[in-house]
């Protein structure tokens, strides 16, 4: 996993924190914290720290992947505005991730392992289902991403996942739901 995600990690939880408790977190975790952004990084590493972040942060498990992803998203639209400003909504984003989003990923960071997202719209109700695809397991940071994206666009949504590897089924399965648009510049700044 590169290095980015290890420093938006320790970005947001200094940042809201203090790094204090980012020494906590790595005491904790037993891990060094000596992490660039260009660099190659065990995923179990992230997870590991998540683990220890989860009394600081206050939530468990998947619900602390979940936060971070949506704290994460954020500081990735401002470091790289040109992937979010030719969109205008989290759908439309979203069904750029396999074509355009990742591997515009890949170009900033070589090597990158990104997920894929087997991508299904259903013209009648509007929703639109991510099959995520990834052996890293970490589907609850992506619909963090999701939920971050919304966030960015000023749109209240919703993602459920009605199929998860975590609970016995064969892939993990990301219902985006839009359910309601608010200002845009409001969540911009979120």
């Amino acid at each position: 996993m590169k290095g980015i995600v290890f420093t938006l990690l320790e970005e947001t939880i200094v940042d809201e924190h203090g790094m204090d408790a980012w020494d906590r977190i790595l005491e904790e975790a037993g891990l060094d914290g000596v992490y660039t952004t260009l660099g190659n990084y065990p995923y179990e590493q992230l997870v590991t720290l998540l683990q220890a972040a989860e009394p600081v942060v206050g939530y468990s498990g998947r619900r602390a992947q979940q936060w971070f992803g949506r704290r994460a998203l954020h500081r990735l639209a401002d470091r790289y505005p040109e992937l979010f400003e030719p969109h205008t909504s989290t759908r439309e984003f979203a069904l750029t991730l396999n074509d355009v989003i990742h591997p515009e990923v890949r170009k900033l960071y070589p090597g990158a392992e990104v997920p894929t997202f087997a991508l299904d719209e259903d013209p009648e109700d509007g929703d639109l289902s991510l099959r995520y695809e990834s052996e890293r397991g970490l589907c609850s940071f992506a619909e963090g991403l999701l939920l971050g994206t919304g966030d960015r666009y000023g749109e209240e949504i919703g993602v459920q996942q009605p199929r998860c590897v975590h609970e016995g089924d064969s892939y993990c399965d990301l219902v985006l739901t839009v359910e309601a648009s608010t200002s845009r510049e409001a969540h911009a700044r979120g």
